[in-house]
């Protein structure tokens, strides 16, 4: 399916056709590895390998290499908000993706992303301060969030449908790639103090990806309608956005937490109203015969669980005694876990996806539950041993849902308007789930401490608990999908 080419008009757009979970109604054969790096797809796989390998290693270029900038510029009562800044700044311009693709087009919107990221990282390269630092991380986080949510629209809008598998594990595992590439860039150039050159080589590596665009993304590409901007939307998910990121540098984010909750439920009630033409979301997501909302939550719920990474590191040092470096890696398990899943069963038949995508939040959660009870104060290296390997465990059940979760949301319309709002939607709710998930495992840590083992069960558990709810959404959606799709349904 190509880009849609025809000039903006100012009319509604249509209401979607739906599709009750297309993605499991087709058995054709998947697409190879060698067909989307061949002559007609490359540009286009290049591409989104080069902006999800920066997103996923700018965050931790930016955290291996802090202690060193730290001593040098200062500012380090603004140390945790590096990370805040750049996550706001990444949701904020997620909800955006829509607008620029009607505004702008695909390969402008790009362009956009691009030029942003490398202008925050030049900030970031030459800052005499933290504050300053700060505002380079807020361009960053603004370019990284455009460009993960335009990747899932190239992935379903410029790749043909056999490919879409394919094409969301290249983004799982170039993003997981990223995990490895940022910690050896930014502490390699910290060990010899050189930490605005590890900046400078993030900027150079990302110059090449300017003349790829023209190559990977049609022109043209704006929508066939513009909606009004979600001023609405855009407001509630933003302020939740904010409360949850700094919830993780409050001592009692509790409240904070509580708060983003509620504006995300106001979001919900506000966009499914009868009649409203301005939203974040696909309409179809709240139509009752749609699966679409079934296979946003399952998504959200299995992101939620994944968030407990964010923590896997700090178990590692406090209960294993690692290092930091080899804490780093221990924190990188379970998204490689989650990414060599997804690469391996990307080119499986649809059918087998949908059976996997079933099973995948069960295997999450036995992930997690096997951690949690090997939590213990003073772990053996043979412990963290396996600690490792029930994240890996972990994560491959997360490989293990996201392909078909992915592809039944690209084909859930098809309207193409419709269908890229509902890609882009996907790095949108999985940012915020992310940082919901991240900000509520910080309550449960302050809930167990002095005790570093009991927060990490309390951590643990209650994620498996949330990976498990995941799988039964997931069944939920399949028996609807099924009764509405009738006796053929696979």
């Amino acid at each position: 399916m190509a880009i849609p080419t025809d000039p903006i008009e100012t009319t509604e757009a249509p209401e979607p056709t739906e599709i009750a979970d297309p993605a499991s109604a087709r058995n054709g054969p998947a697409g190879s590895w060698r067909e989307l790096f061949g002559p007609d797809h490359r540009a286009t796989a290049l591409l989104i390998a080069g902006v999800m390998l920066l997103d996923g290693a700018s965050t931790w270029v930016t955290t291996s290499l802090l202690p060193t900038a730290v001593e040098d510029i200062g500012g380090e009562r603004l140390y945790a908000w590096t990370t805040t800044v750049f996550m706001i700044a990444s949701v904020i311009s997620a909800l955006l993706v829509g607008r620029v693709l009607a505004v702008r087009g695909a390969r402008a919107g790009f362009r956009i992303g691009i030029a942003a990221f490398v202008a925050g990282t030049g900030i970031a390269t030459v800052t005499p301060t933290m504050e300053v630092l700060l505002a380079g991380r807020v361009s960053q986080g603004f370019g990284a969030g455009l460009l993960a949510g335009l990747s899932y629209v190239a992935v379903q809008s410029v790749l043909p449908e056999r490919l879409w598998a394919r094409g969301t594990g290249l983004v799982s595992a170039t993003m997981a790639a990223g995990f490895f590439v940022g910690p050896a860039i930014g502490g390699l150039f910290a060990q010899f103090g050189a930490w605005r050159l590890a900046f400078a080589t993030v900027m150079v590596l990302t110059l090449p990806l300017f003349p790829l665009v023209s190559r990977a993304v049609p022109a043209g590409g704006r929508a066939q309608s513009v909606s009004p901007l979600p001023v609405v939307s855009l407001v509630l998910l933003t302020a939740a956005a904010i409360l949850i990121s700094t919830a993780g540098v409050l001592s009692g984010p509790g409240p904070s937490v509580a708060a983003a909750f509620v504006l995300v439920a106001v979001f919900v009630l506000s966009e499914r109203r009868p009649g409203a033409r301005a939203r974040v979301l696909p309409a179809s997501a709240y139509t009752r015969r749609s699966a679409l909302r079934w296979l946003y939550l399952t998504r959200v719920l299995i992101t939620i669980a994944a968030s407990a990474e964010a923590f896997i590191s700090l178990f590692g040092q406090r209960l294993g005694d690692l290092p930091p470096v080899a804490a780093g890696f221990l924190g990188t398990t379970l998204p490689v876990g989650w990414a060599l899943t997804q690469v391996s069963v990307s080119g499986a038949r649809p059918a087998v996806l949908a059976r996997l995508s079933l099973a995948g939040p069960f295997v999450l959660a036995a992930g997690l539950t096997a951690t949690a009870l090997l939590q213990r104060e003073d772990a053996s290296p043979l412990t963290v041993a396996a600690w490792a390997a029930a994240y890996l465990v972990a994560g491959s059940g997360i490989g293990m849902a996201m392909p078909h979760l992915s592809t039944a949301v690209m084909g859930s319309t098809t309207d193409p308007d419709e269908a890229a709002k509902a890609s882009a939607a996907m790095n949108t709710i999985g940012l915020l789930a992310f940082s919901f998930g991240a900000a509520s495992a910080g309550v449960l840590v302050n809930l167990g401490a002095p005790s570093m083992a009991r927060s990490a069960h309390y951590v643990l558990f209650a994620f498996a608990a949330v990976a498990a709810l995941a799988g039964v959404t997931a069944s939920v959606r399949r028996r609807g999908a099924a009764a509405l799709a009738g006796p053929d349904e696979p």
